[in-house]
Formats: structure tokens, sequence, C-alpha cells
């Protein structure tokens, strides 16, 4: 397993939206595996492809408090379940230093298939419908500051690019 670079808020590759993986092969089970040991070394509880350059639709995540209940969704597919919306502080692995609150649905429901390429249909609520919907927008090519104001999001985006640069 390898520990995978993160791209950064602004750079444009996380724009991209990704494509459908059409076959669940060994090497998708290993960029899962690389996925997961990333998003726990950053250390973070989600990560979507897009995030370390790989455009398709793939995501990891892992809510639990002892990091014990890895979850992978692959070409998920997210329905709500209750429009009624709730604030979270939402910070991002390509947004790193800031967190900013973020209105999303409760409860979604999500179909997807597994590391093994069955599919399977689950309900998440609070803290993993909020998670899930923020790494299946990093698929589709959008950030957490996209929600912001575009006064909150210049600034994010200044700091970062500066911080950028201080590094290179």
């Amino acid at each position: 397993m390898a520990v995978l670079e993160i791209l950064e808020f602004p750079d444009s590759r996380l724009r991209t939206e990704a494509e459908p993986i059409t076959e669940v092969t060994q090497a998708t089970r290993t960029l899962i595996d690389d996925m997961l040991e990333t998003m726990y070394a950053a250390p973070g509880i989600g990560l979507a492809a897009t995030q370390v350059n790989v455009h398709q639709r793939l995501l990891v995540m892992d809510v639990s408090d002892d990091k014990s209940e890895p979850m992978v969704f692959i070409n998920p597919q997210i329905t709500v379940l209750d429009p009624e919306l709730g604030e979270y502080d939402e910070g991002c692995l390509s947004v790193p230093g800031f967190y900013e609150t973020v209105s999303r649905p409760q409860k979604v429901e999500v179909s997807a298939l597994d590391r093994n390429g069955e599919s399977f249909t689950c309900q998440l609520q609070g803290l993993a419908a909020i998670c899930l919907q923020h790494e299946v927008d990093h698929l589709n090519g959008k950030l957490f500051v996209d929600y912001l104001s575009t006064l909150k999001r210049q600034r994010i985006r200044k700091k970062l690019e500066k911080d950028q640069r201080q590094r290179a």
C-alpha cells in the first residue's frame, strides 16, 4: 500500500468530473487500499479518487471513532430521504486548515458497488450522510468551498496559494 499525493485547492484537476468504473479489478482494489491508507494518514474521514488525481467514481470513508469501519463506494448514486438540512462544519483534505459551515440533507440512501464489485444499498444519516455527499461532490468536480460566499472562497484560495508557494 502507498500514501498518495492529495491535490489541493485551487488545483484545476479537482474540477474534473469522474468517470464511472465499468469493471472492478485488482487495480481498483489496490487503489482502494492506497486511498484508505492515504485517508487515515492525512488524517481524514473521507477521500474521493478525484482528490488523488484518479478520475473514477470511487470514494472511501470511515467515520468511526476508532477508524475500524472503512466503507467503499464505487459509482455511488445518492437519493435524499429527508430534505431537512443540517448544518455541519466541514473541512477537506484538499482545502487544508479550513472549516466552514455547509448545509446538506441529513439522511440519504446510497446505491453503489463494494470493493468486490457487488452492488449494495444502504441508508446513512448524520456525519456519514454529510461525508458521503461531500465526497460525491468531489466526484462531480465540486468542492465544499463552492457553497461559500465568493469573498470567503477567494480568501481561502489566496491563503492556500501562498502556502503552496512557500512550500515550493
